[in-house]
């Protein structure tokens, strides 16, 4: 247990409430504590009941069974690799501009599952911060199952393909590529490759709940220039970050 508790204590922090919270929701609602429908969004309880919870809830429970929790746990899997991944390198010491990326792809998540009528948010979410990530590393060769390599800017689209193969849908991982991109796209490839306006950035209240440090974790992978030159920018409420060094997956 000893064990147990330090590496979940080594997981950065905010990785970690979602990790945890991915975790304890389901499992309140697969032990009956909390009626399940009330964790799903249902966008008229929502909407025309003031159910206000349902967006928050819906974003960390999923239907743990025997048909579901092969794909729950590789979900959860991919939500602690690729979070601790940004959390501890692209975004290390500026925790403020990681919860905003959180954030505003949650609340494009939310507004696309209402529009959908969506139940569950989990997948979407996790897909959205896996597709930075990928894309900040876009040329670094990962593994996946049974030995395949690739660059990491196709990853998401594997994981798409391997979802719906043991899934059989691919709405929620298509949403949440589209998103993702939607948020590497206005912070970083329109402003700085294509030379336009700037219309994402951290607002300063989170640079004062989540204070910019330095001396993180060393990173994972190396984004591309211009995804650099666009953070250090962003940075401007916590000062500007050094990026980490590459690291391959497969690697100690």
């Amino acid at each position: 247990m000893s064990d147990l508790g330090d590496w979940f204590r080594s997981i950065p922090l905010i990785t970690r409430y979602w990790f945890a919270s991915s975790i304890a929701v389901p499992l309140l609602g697969k032990l009956g504590l909390i009626n399940p429908m009330y964790l799903i969004l249902w966008p008229e309880n929502f909407l025309y009941k003031f159910q206000i919870w349902r967006p928050i809830t819906s974003t960390f429970y999923f239907p743990v069974g025997p048909g579901s929790g092969f794909l729950y746990m590789v979900n959860l899997y991919f939500l602690y690799q690729y979070s601790t991944r940004l959390e501890t390198g692209a975004f290390d010491g500026r925790p403020a501009d990681y919860m905003f990326l959180l954030l505003f792809n949650w609340i494009c998540i939310v507004i696309t599952g209402v529009i959908m009528d969506m139940q569950l948010l989990m997948i979407p979410l996790i897909m959205s911060v896996l597709y930075v990530w990928s894309q900040l590393n876009r040329d670094m060769i990962v593994s996946f199952w049974f030995g395949t390599r690739f660059k990491a800017c196709y990853l998401p689209w594997v994981i798409l393909g391997f979802n719906y193969i043991i899934g059989g849908s691919i709405i929620n991982e298509l949403i949440g590529n589209l998103v993702g991109h939607l948020y590497f796209f206005l912070m970083f490839k329109y402003p700085i490759d294509l030379g336009g306006r700037s219309f994402l950035s951290t607002p300063q209240i989170l640079y004062r709940w989540f204070p910019s440090r330095r001396g993180g974790v060393s990173g994972f992978g190396v984004p591309p220039p211009s995804a650099r030159r666009a953070a250090d920018d962003q940075a401007g409420g916590g000062g500007r970050h050094n990026w980490g060094q590459g690291f391959r997956l497969g690697e100690q």
